[in-house]
């Protein structure tokens, strides 16, 4: 069970610890002992634009399984709260906790779905062992599991001038330099102020270090880049294996490893969908090049499961930005009438942002 000491009485602290006794059933006690039944809901605690948060939410959702969500904001710095180190020693998301079960790693996350619900009304996303298909799925899946795509994510948003048509908005680069030289002083504090989180808050000041001095290294970014298209090309031969399975005109179309939507392709069309985001999708697909690949994308884009969790590629500056700001405001607005004058701000940035992007795709 989750046991969570005592921390300051901080609003944001206080509304997550919370959420984390739901989770102990806490709110059981009261009920008389012939009444209690043993909780197993999931629950997820994740940040919309995290690549790996997005991947899991997918994969839930293809499974059609029923979960609680929490964003735990980035842009807020709530994962290097007390209260989430001390769910996730590392202080990354995704978090999933399934009754006394508590799992923190991305791809441990999802072999814990695919192992835990397999009932027959729950589709598959990784074929049985002795399958035709299980070996080629893994196969996928780890060649794209293994793309350093927080390396891809920050070196774009540093160097926005090796993108092309790139959906990060321009003050990004200066927002997230920023963001770096103060995380590093935030973390030192937050060690002093938690003495029991001090290693983990000292791990995580280090691996933070390391990461963004290479994420900033142009040399490094290209290198990486580079070694993408041979990844892409080994993806658009597949793909053009499954076409050629798939010849009648009129057919269901196959995905990347068979007929069925795989854990692989949950791999696949996040990190399709996070390149399109970055400016990248031009180098890697379109205008003729990797044309199986394009096709690909687009059937993804018209997938329900798809639509309902990530949403169209520019639709995800309004969806980041909105909620952070909405949340700042609840915090930080002095009065009724300062929080409406903010409200309306944020309803007519929104309104001018969407005529943006809505212009913007018309012309691309």
């Amino acid at each position: 069970m989750l046991k969570m000491a005592t921390v300051s009485s901080n609003e944001a602290q206080d509304e997550k610890e919370m959420l984390l006794k739901k989770e102990e059933g806490l709110e059981m006690l009261a009920e008389p002992e012939s009444t209690k039944k043993k909780e197993c809901k999931l629950v997820l605690y994740h940040w919309t634009q995290s690549f790996n948060s997005q991947k899991v939410r997918l994969a839930i959702a293809e499974k059609g399984l029923k979960c609680e969500e929490y964003d735990v904001s980035l842009p807020l710095s709530e994962h290097n709260e007390p209260w989430f180190m001390r769910l996730s020693p590392t202080g990354e998301v995704p978090v999933l906790v399934h009754d006394d079960q508590i799992i923190c790693e991305p791809t441990q996350i999802l072999d814990y779905l695919e192992q835990t619900f397999q009932d027959e009304k729950t589709p598959r996303l990784i074929p049985e062992l002795g399958s035709t298909y299980y070996h080629r799925v893994q196969h996928y899946r780890e060649l794209l599991d293994s793309l350093p795509m927080d390396a891809y994510t920050h070196g774009c948003i540093l160097h926005p001038e090796i993108t092309v048509d790139s959906h990060i908005p321009a003050y990004a680069t200066t927002r997230i330099r920023a963001q770096i030289g103060s995380m590093e002083s935030e973390l030192k504090k937050l060690a002093q102020d938690n003495p029991e989180l001090k290693d983990a808050y000292i791990a995580k000041q280090r691996r933070l270090k390391t990461k963004l001095f290479d994420h900033d290294n142009v040399k490094f970014l290209k290198k990486i880049l580079d070694e993408l298209e041979n990844v892409m090309d080994q993806v658009e031969t597949e793909l053009q294996r499954r076409a050629e399975e798939t010849p009648e005109e009129g057919s269901q179309q196959a995905w990347l490893c068979g007929e069925f939507f795989s854990m692989a392709d949950v791999s696949l069309a996040v990190t399709l969908h996070r390149l399109k985001f970055l400016g990248l999708s031009r180098r890697y697909w379109g205008n003729g090049a990797r044309v199986n690949l394009e096709t690909y994308y687009e059937r993804v884009l018209d997938r329900p499961t798809f639509r309902r969790v990530l949403g169209h590629v520019n639709n995800i500056l309004i969806s980041a930005v909105l909620p952070t700001a909405f949340r700042v405001a609840k915090k930080r607005a002095p009065s009724f009438i300062g929080m409406t004058v903010l409200i309306g701000m944020l309803g007519g940035a929104t309104y001018f942002a969407f005529h943006y992007f809505k212009r913007r795709l018309l012309v691309s």
